[in-house]
C-alpha cells in the first residue's frame, strides 16, 4: 500500500505545484521542491481530498519530505480502515 500511497502523493504534488513527475522522488524534500508554508497548506488541503482523510495540524507540521507525507498517510488511512471495520 504505502508504493501506491508514494505514487499518489508525488502526483498530487505534481499537478499542485506544476513541476514533471519524474522530478520527484520519495526522498525530495519540500525545500528542494520549493514548496513554502502556503503552498505547502494548499497541498494539505489537496491531499486531504485525493485520500479522504483529515491530516492533523500537528502531523502536518512534522512533513518535510514525500517520505514523511506519504508514511504518515498510510498510517492515517490504515487507521480508518480499522476504524470502520470496528463498526462494522
Amino acid at each position: 500500500m504505502q508504493d501506491n500511497v508514494t505514487e499518489r502523493v508525488i502526483k498530487v504534488i505534481a499537478d499542485h505545484q506544476r513541476i514533471p513527475v519524474e522530478t520527484i522522488t520519495p526522498e525530495s524534500t519540500f525545500a528542494a521542491l520549493n514548496i513554502d508554508s502556503l503552498d505547502g497548506l494548499h497541498l494539505l488541503f489537496a491531499l486531504e481530498d485525493e485520500f479522504n482523510v483529515d491530516i492533523p495540524d500537528d502531523a502536518a507540521r512534522g512533513f518535510t519530505s514525500v517520505e514523511q507525507v506519504a508514511s504518515g498517510l498510510a498510517e492515517l488511512i490504515a487507521r480508518k480502515k480499522a476504524g470502520a471495520q470496528e463498526q462494522a
